[in-house]
């Protein structure tokens, strides 16, 4: 954002827009926002992450250009679910895929990603 003090309201309101794009997938205006200040790691209040909804709604682009601004690939949410889980549940692969090569945990959260992998007959996307 720029150096003007947001209110409380209006706070709330970029990061309900900043969460649209990124359940949308629009990539360039989200990353526009990160670029203007808006924290790449934000949550909204159920701990979801930008990273954890675009990879929940299966935006690849989107995934990787916050992974590039410095995501946490790691981040649960109040649910202990983690992004690489997500996009394992949606059948997202690219998005597995991007999650991987930026280290995501495959052991963290409930379930991991592997017990996700394994549930949803997955387990090729979590080998080399």
């Amino acid at each position: 954002m720029s150096s003007a003090r947001l209110t409380a309201e209006q706070t709330a309101r970029v990061v309900a827009i900043a969460m649209d794009l990124a359940r949308e997938g629009s990539t360039g205006q989200l990353v526009e926002f990160v670029r203007h200040g808006l924290p790449v790691d934000t949550a909204d209040a159920g701990g979801d992450t930008l990273l954890m909804l675009a990879a929940y709604h299966g935006h690849a682009d989107t995934v990787r250009a916050l992974l590039r601004l410095g995501a946490d690939p790691d981040l649960r949410n109040a649910r202990d679910q983690s992004p690489v889980a997500g996009a394992l549940f949606k059948g997202a692969d690219d998005v597995v895929a991007a999650l991987r090569g930026a280290g995501a945990d495959l052991d963290s959260g409930t379930p991991t990603a592997r017990a996700a992998a394994a549930l949803f007959g997955r387990e090729h996307l979590l080998t080399d």
